[in-house]
């Protein structure tokens, strides 16, 4: 697939598949610390500067951070080329440039994950969960 080996020639690798609507795009390497909170904080960099509607992986109870899903289901030519573009430069960028900037009032901490009600967050985040179900995410400010 184009956009998985776009990724491959900037150095980002994707968990391997036989088809799907979107991939886990592994950045790990560009983390801070190894840690879930410094995933938010990429994820909140991909979302503010880079300009792409990412999943972070711990909404979806992935175990390790760094892994961020990637929806390609109804992206058009056009729109698949400026989001490798993206994210090319992105990945090229320096450590440095990874980290938000303090100064952009849409950068804060206070971006988070948020569900229509609690009772859906407890739904999704419980452990006797089988499998992990697709929360709606919505960005918050």
């Amino acid at each position: 697939m184009r956009f998985t080996t776009e990724l491959d020639q900037v150095g980002t690798s994707c968990l391997k598949s036989n088809g799907g609507l979107f991939v886990w795009m592994d950045l790990h390497k560009l983390l801070k610390e190894q840690t879930f909170e410094a995933e938010m904080a990429l994820w909140r960099t991909i979302i503010h500067e880079v300009k792409l509607n990412v999943s972070p992986g711990s909404s979806f109870h992935c175990p390790e951070p760094g892994w961020f899903r990637v929806c390609f289901a109804n992206m058009d030519d056009n729109t698949m080329e400026i989001a490798l573009k993206r994210i090319r430069n992105f990945v090229q960028q320096d450590k440095e440039a990874v980290v938000p900037r303090k100064n952009n009032r849409f950068c804060q901490n206070n971006l988070r994950l948020s569900f229509k009600s609690r009772r859906m967050d407890d739904i999704m985040m419980s452990p006797c969960m089988m499998s992990p179900q697709s929360p709606l995410v919505r960005a918050m400010t």
